[in-house]
């Protein structure tokens, strides 16, 4: 080594250049989108979890049991199917479908031009439930008022560890699953030191969607935020 600083090749400094204008785009159309939020008193929360970790069925649930005290819009983002917003369908939440196609994540300006298709001033409470992956969304944001990183027994431990970004980014943590913790040799010990490695501020509930165990705790959490936001 003769002490010369390395270059960077043409085609990766366009390609780290590019990276940060979208970024730095989708971070002013989630500016924009968090103003109307707020002007509207809509409390958005952003779903994100690797894929069958169980978001929708947690997202089910909630429209369930909080449906009935709850003004609630539902945006679902999909690579290819509707499968999940049909999952979702029929209850008492208007659901909208974002097919994504290539992209491996929702950014703000798909959720700003889908926010056209709701009454926001009729909505409590919209939930945003991304596409499944643990490491696209981690770098845009949507204007969320919450981002929930969902994990499940399923998956193993080291998920935190192993996709660190997307933990750090989480203000709540939802340990799904815990009913087939046993069954799927999970160490709940291990697993919660790694969230609390990977995700230090972040509050975690551990639940089951199918089961409802836990669930209880979760929605009151979220109902306190929603009505804090309100009041503030």
């Amino acid at each position: 080594m003769n002490g010369a600083i390395p270059t960077i090749p043409a085609g990766r400094h366009r390609t780290i250049q590019l990276q940060k204008s979208l970024l730095d785009r989708n971070a002013t159309l989630a500016a924009d989108n968090r103003e109307l939020f707020q002007r509207h008193r809509v409390f958005a929360v952003n779903f994100v979890s690797g894929p069958g970790a169980g978001k929708t069925a947690i997202i089910g649930r909630l429209l369930d049991e909080l449906g009935q005290r709850l003004r609630i819009g539902v945006i679902v983002g999909d690579l290819a199917t509707d499968n999940d917003a049909q999952r979702l369908a029929g209850r008492s939440a208007p659901v909208l479908q974002i097919t994504t196609g290539t992209l491996c994540h929702l950014d703000a300006g798909m959720v700003r031009k889908s926010l056209e298709q709701f009454r926001l001033e009729d909505l409590d409470l919209l939930i945003i439930e991304n596409v499944g992956n643990l490491v696209c969304p981690a770098g845009f944001e949507l204007g969320e008022s919450l981002r929930v990183v969902v994990t499940a027994t399923t998956e193993g431990e080291d998920k935190p560890v192993k996709y660190p970004v997307m933990f750090r980014t989480a203000d709540v943590v939802l340990l799904n699953k815990m009913d087939l913790a046993e069954v799927a040799g999970f160490d709940l010990h291990q697993a919660r030191r790694w969230i609390e490695l990977a995700a230090p501020h972040a509050l975690r509930f551990e639940m089951s969607a199918r089961t409802g165990a836990g669930v209880a705790e979760w929605h009151e959490y979220l109902e306190r935020r929603i009505h804090d936001s309100v009041a503030g």
